[in-house]
């Protein structure tokens, strides 16, 4: 049995005639942990929007190998939390219980199986206290940990993270981070960020996005790659401190330009 998941084949979309991603091909398998780098506008999102099937791509398609249950794909979403509107009136346990695929077909009551799942998520990430709070009296960990839960309480065998790293504590991060490398043992991980040096420690593979998409086989990747991938992050290094490094700074290069 194949360990596929998902596969984009020569995937191109655009907006008002502007290409923003072009002839991308990505396969996802069981076991992938793949940090999603690139710069801002290079349409890391808009591969998240194809992904989960909230876009058609132009030319080119997606073939998904996931199970179905009860008639959604086992793909779990974590979102930019901070687009979440606050004062919606929702406690905790029912913006996890959402992520249920029931939800869909408006089912007011859930079962005592779902509300177990619930609590077992809400336990593992230790914000079983806040059952009951209002969505919007959290701090921005605790909301992350809450739509964390929400992504997972269907059992997904992919999940996919969207700049997880903004507005969270610095408590938390290192704990998510630590939570997605035990949750790859039971699914793929597709974790968007921009905080290229500290995921290199987590993830197994590095896919570059500017337009187009080039997956790098390892979590270590030279300056020169990045280069010719076409993808302007900072050279990304290992150590037990998370850091990047910095190229040189062509003061004479400068000097030229203000002239």
């Amino acid at each position: 049995m194949s360990d596929l998941l998902l596969k984009i084949e020569n995937a191109s979309v655009s907006f008002d005639g502007v290409s923003i991603l072009q002839d991308i091909n990505l396969e996802v398998r069981k076991s992938d942990f793949i940090g999603v780098i690139g710069p801002n506008g290079g349409g890391k999102t808009t591969l998240v929007k194809l992904m989960l099937g909230l876009l058609r791509p132009d030319k080119g398609k997606i073939i998904y190998h996931l199970s179905h249950d009860t008639g959604n794909t086992k793909i779990g979403y974590l979102p930019q939390v901070h687009s979440f509107d606050k004062k919606f009136p929702i406690t905790v346990q029912d913006v996890i219980l959402s992520g249920l695929p029931s939800t869909h077909k408006f089912v007011s009551k859930h079962t005592g199986d779902e509300k177990e799942k619930a609590v077992y998520w809400m336990d593992r990430l230790g914000i079983s206290s806040l059952s009951r709070k209002p969505i919007g009296n959290l701090s921005g960990g605790e909301m992350q940990r809450v739509f964390l839960c929400r992504s997972l309480i269907s059992e997904p065998e992919l999940l996919i993270l969207d700049e997880p790293d903004t507005y969270v504590d610095n408590l938390f991060e290192k704990e998510l981070y630590e939570e997605l490398k035990e949750l790859n043992h039971k699914m793929a991980v597709f974790l968007v960020s921009h905080d290229v040096g500290t995921i290199t420690s987590y993830i197994k593979s590095i896919a570059c996005v500017n337009k187009h998409l080039h997956h790098h086989p390892s979590n270590i990747i030279t300056n020169k790659q990045l280069a010719s991938y076409n993808c302007p992050v900072q050279i990304i290094t290992h150590g037990d401190v998370p850091h990047t490094v910095l190229g040189k700074h062509d003061h004479k290069h400068d000097h030229e330009h203000q002239h």
